[in-house]
């Protein structure tokens, strides 16, 4: 069974319109050989797919071939673009052009012709939040749907000397029976975005990225009005200029950058005593963000990009302009950044600077270091740090197995040169079967991590957990169990190693159905000692002391290929010096591949001695999907506990595939007056035109 893939030169470009007859398609080497991931590994695709590759010198063409026996079981939810692939039929495709066994591209399609695209970044890692330049056109018929993706080699960084080959793999998602077929690497160990199972593609001669500079200025009108503030209007140029210094190599500047079009983050209730996470949702930080993460496990991470351009007050803060250069060149992974924002309040301007180099190293290992700074009038703060991660995906054959260590510190104008270095260390085993994880991560009371985010400070971290799913009881419908013997994390004093707070879980039970629907069924124990009182929410007080808590929780979940699907989870038990009821919801509904709903609902009810708390976290989506092109969507939110309603309405034309426009809304009021006044009110529209030259 092939695991190259050879390419076939055409000298002008096919017509692109998702239908496969150009005598190159039968001229180009097919593959066929899919085997199942799920349900029965080993066993034959149940129904056929084909996939060709040809390319130009400036572009990739990729044919896919999917074949239904009856064409009327195909999934096709979604017309618009990042869509969710994992309720759909898709094909995915990852492409590594460095080869190097750990990173790549990922694009995904649909049988409507909807996109998709991610950054691969590790054997469990892909994020989905990059956009790139390519396109697809897609037909369907009575044999099924088919596809021609068009991939600019500009989309994608690349060594000028293939002679090795590209990394790719192709997976193919069938929901009518749940099935995951791929080409290579289809063990459940390996997730399709473990490029280290992919195959080779061959053939790539005298290759060129078109694009030598790519200029994306924009314009951008608006309006926005504060609470008791007059309206104010705002009109801003700026321009985006990238270059690739090498074809591996690209340097990003930017001038009066500006992110109007980005959709509001959800406002979460925090029922805890320290910060909340948001993601990052500007694409200009997305680009290439795996060159620049240190993580400290789960979200904590020396590098956390929203510290740029985003106040405490989650406010947008000017930037003045700034530059990155992120890539490989040789085996080194590269990132580069310095970004100068303007005053804005209270708030100097500022420069947000940072270095990160990873040296790969044998097959999947890598060692690396940071270094971060933030300068203003009368702060500098200084982070640097040292990782060393070996990775593989061979441990006893076929299994695999990561170890990593980093040290890192600080220098902050306003604390002591002392107590300021840390450490991490864990290793993990995340495979099919069993998947185990541990660690141990020290940050001592000055380690002050000024373009990072920690959930604390001044802490010992000791986390362990340990997943169990054998395929038991697949005669009656399971596809696998998924049990949890435990799931440690625990947090001491840095200084004294006094116990902060436990937190202990045990799923006793848990399935997943063959036909997509599954079961969790969860015991938390968890230990709290706050040396201080701290408020939960309206003015309701935790004292100081020592706390045991235990809960229940249970959670459904229907199976995401239906038009209608959701999911729920209900928790109970004791919090502090009382209890807590908890129930979360999520539903979602496709009228059709324009049209798609969403809503999700967390409810708490709090009940202490002194009062009771009733916090409600309702939100809904709407997006109408005119075309792959062209959508319009509606976001609204009610915080009861932030006394927060708004919404965001939002339009995305992209006229030619790298030009964007956008029309924006945002409007927010005051809870407690019912819409009676306004929080703060904004719209735009924002027009990106890509120049490449």
């Amino acid at each position: 069974m092939p695991d190259s893939l050879v390419a076939y030169r055409i000298d002008k470009a096919i017509r692109f319109d998702g239908v496969l007859d150009e005598p190159a398609w039968q001229q180009a080497m097919h593959i066929s050989n899919f085997t199942q991931v799920e349900p029965n590994q080993d066993q034959p695709a149940t129904e056929r797919t084909e996939v060709a590759v040809v390319y130009t010198e400036t572009a990739l063409y990729i044919g896919i071939w999917c074949y239904y026996k009856d064409p009327e079981t195909i999934v096709a939810k979604f017309l618009e673009r990042d869509f969710d692939v994992e309720a759909d039929d898709i094909v995915a495709i990852g492409i590594s052009p460095f080869n190097d066994k750990r990173t790549g591209y990922a694009f995904a399609v649909n049988a409507n012709g909807a996109r998709a695209d991610g950054l691969i970044e590790g054997i469990e890692d892909i994020s989905l939040d990059w956009n790139g330049v390519w396109d697809a056109m897609v037909k369907r018929n009575t044999e099924g749907w088919f596809a021609e993706i068009y991939i600019p080699f500009s989309t994608l960084q690349y060594r000028q000397s293939g002679a090795n080959g590209w990394g790719i793999q192709f997976q193919r998602q069938i929901l009518h029976n749940n099935e995951i077929v791929r080409w290579q690497g289809w063990n459940r160990n390996y997730n399709f975005e473990n490029m280290s199972q992919a195959g080779t593609l061959v053939g790539l001669e005298n290759i060129r990225g078109k694009l030598r500079l790519e200029l994306k200025p924009y314009a951008l009108l608006g309006v926005t009005k504060e609470k008791d503030i007059k309206a104010d209007g705002t009109h801003k140029l700026g321009i985006d200029i990238n270059k690739n210094l090498l074809s591996t190599l690209k340097l990003n500047l930017t001038v009066n950058t500006d992110f109007a079009q980005v959709e509001s983050d959800r406002i979460q209730t925090n029922l805890s005593r320290f910060s909340l996470f948001y993601p990052e949702k500007r694409e200009f930080f997305l680009e290439g963000a795996n060159n620049y993460s240190f993580s400290l496990g789960g979200p904590n991470n020396l590098f956390y990009s929203r510290r740029i351009g985003i106040n405490d007050a989650n406010e947008q803060v000017p930037i003045l302009g700034g530059a990155r250069v992120f890539g490989k060149a040789g085996k080194t992974n590269i990132g580069f950044l310095s970004i100068q924002t303007r005053e804005k309040g209270e708030t100097p301007s500022t420069n947000y600077s940072m270095l990160r180099l990873r040296q790969d190293v044998g097959r999947q290992s890598n060692v690396g270091v940071i270094m971060t700074s933030v300068q203003r009038d009368g702060y500098s703060n200084l982070v640097f740090g040292a990782d060393a991660v070996y990775e593989t995906s061979e441990f006893m054959k076929n299994k695999n197995l990561t170890i990593g260590g980093m040290f890192f510190g600080s220098h902050d104008s306003n604390v002591d040169d002392e107590r300021n270095i840390g450490y991490r260390f864990y290793a993990d085993y995340p495979n099919d079967l069993v998947d185990i994880y541990t660690s141990t991560t020290y940050v001592p009371e000055n380690f002050i991590p000024g373009m990072g985010f920690t959930f604390r400070k001044d802490y010992r971290n000791y986390v362990s957990f340990f997943r169990f799913t054998p395929r038991w009881f697949t005669s009656l419908g399971v596809r696998k169990m998924n049990f949890m013997p435990w799931r440690l994390f625990l947090y001491q004093d840095a200084a004294t190693g006094t116990v902060e707070s436990w937190e202990y879980g045990v799923r006793p039970l848990g399935f997943e159905l063959q036909s997509g629907e599954s079961f969790q069924l969860n015991f938390n124990f968890e230990y709290d000692h706050p040396d201080r009182d701290f408020e939960l929410g309206d003015g309701l007080v935790i004292p100081a002391g020592e706390y045991n808590m235990r809960n229940f929780s249970a959670e459904v979940q229907t199976f995401s290929g239906r038009r209608l699907a959701g999911q729920m989870e209900f928790s109970v038990g004791t919090f502090y010096t009382g209890n807590i009821q908890s129930l979360g919801t999520e539903l979602t509904l496709n009228v059709n591949k324009h049209l798609n709903l969403s809503s999700e609902w967390q409810y708490n009810h709090v009940a202490l001695p002194e009062g009771d708390i009733f916090s409600h976290e309702l939100s809904g989506r709407a997006v109408y999907a005119f075309t792959p092109r062209l959508n319009a969507s509606i976001f609204a939110q009610w915080n009861s506990e932030e006394d927060f309603i708004g919404y965001n309405f939002r339009m995305h034309w992209i006229p030619r595939i790298g030009s964007d426009f956008y029309l924006v809304f945002n409007q927010g009021y005051d809870e407690q007056l019912r819409f009676k006044r306004l929080r703060e009110t904004s719209s735009g529209v924002k027009l990106v035109w890509r120049i490449a030259i």
